[in-house]
């Protein structure tokens, strides 16, 4: 037992210094190489970051999508680019040099923002168009649609649970019922699901028809969350694109799936004055678009803040300089990481139970 402890213990230790190390490299990678992205970031005359500007253009820089995937300092892997500007426009992302230079191709030149991490139209120089609130111009922004590194790690995510279900189904069929291998972690949690969030939210009557999607949406977003806390810090349930689409699932299965006892509760309420009815019916309404939107501001919200502070603490070791300071610091984002641990199971288990309460 004491062994198992001991061993949690170093693997945390190797993750957080593995973290503190990406970050500190990330630092310094900004200070040599981003003089225009402390341009645009700041005060638009050239003026070098400071410490705590560098520290805040790596938490921005962690929380964007990106075109390559960074796995060490001296691995990273370029991403095709696939663009739509007038006409199809497929290269390899090792062309913008981690965004420092401009992509050509086909005599047309791109180049990406520092700001939000887009791809935008260039002339050869690579300046880009700024609108009147000193944005990149919208209107140079050709149709993306790259394979990120987020992309990346939602196939990843994907093939990991198609293993890991394919399994357990697998181990069903062949021990009469009995899960063995990767399925034993799997069927407890399994079984939580079905007979703790699907059943006494759904019925026993109708549970089963959504039991898939709601295996598959608390799988994902756990697994995602915990690849965000490891090196590679690929944080997907933070962008809010990716909880905008969970989110809609949900919406779009509890609509089509609904009975008509659902709307009539909705547009002309049983047991209510009829003039009541005519004023609850837009608010109950609007609320079957609420619910989904809560679902997805939750999640990102949640997801999000953690990193920022995770990463803001791991700062303040540059920021102290001293052993009293930065071992504090260590401390506190030690503690925060195991919190996270259990944040992106809670995360994922709220938006799975809040998912089988609408439909039910």
């Amino acid at each position: 037992m004491q062994r198992k402890k001991l061993l949690n213990l170093l693997t945390f230790l190797f993750l957080l210094v593995a973290f503190q190390a990406n970050a500190q490299h990330d630092s310094h990678k900004a200070k040599q190489h981003d003089n225009k992205h402390a341009v645009v970031q700041h005060d638009n005359h050239g003026k070098e970051l400071t410490l705590k500007e560098q520290i805040k253009a790596d938490i921005d820089h962690h929380l964007l999508d990106a075109h390559d995937f960074h796995i060490t300092n001296a691995i990273t892997f370029p991403l095709p680019v696939i663009l739509w500007d007038n006409g199809l426009q497929v290269f390899s992302s090792s062309k913008f040099n981690h965004g420092h230079d401009v992509a050509e191709h086909k005599g047309n030149y791109y180049k990406i923002a520092h700001s939000n991490g887009h791809i935008y139209k260039t002339d050869a120089s690579g300046s880009i168009t700024m609108n009147k609130k000193g944005f990149p111009d919208r209107a140079n922004k050709p149709l993306d649609f790259s394979i990120t590194k987020t992309v990346v790690m939602i196939f990843i995510t994907g093939l990991l649970m198609l293993f890991l279900f394919g399994s357990l189904a697998k181990s069903y069929s062949k021990n009469n019922g009995i899960a063995k291998g990767p399925g034993r972690l799997l069927e407890p949690i399994i079984l939580y699901i079905r007979d703790d969030i699907a059943i006494p939210n759904i019925g026993e009557k109708h549970y089963k028809k959504y039991m898939n999607y709601l295996l598959t949406i608390f799988f994902f977003i756990w697994f995602v969350n915990l690849f965000g806390l490891t090196p590679l810090g690929v944080n997907v349930t933070g962008n809010i694109a990716i909880t905008l689409a969970l989110a809609l699932l949900t919406y779009l299965i509890t609509t089509f799936s609904a009975k008509k006892d659902y709307w009539k509760h909705i547009f002309w309420m049983p047991g209510v004055p009829k003039p009541m009815r005519l004023i609850l019916a837009p608010i109950e309404l609007l609320g079957t678009v609420i619910k989904p939107f809560s679902l997805m501001i939750r999640l990102y919200a949640n997801m999000k803040a953690g990193h920022v502070v995770l990463m803001s603490i791991i700062g303040l070791m540059f920021l102290f300089k001293s052993w009293i300071g930065s071992s504090l610091s260590f401390g506190l984002a030690f503690a925060l990481m195991l919190l996270e641990l259990l944040v992106a199971a809670l995360q994922a288990y709220i938006f799975t139970m809040l998912s089988a309460l609408y439909f039910g």
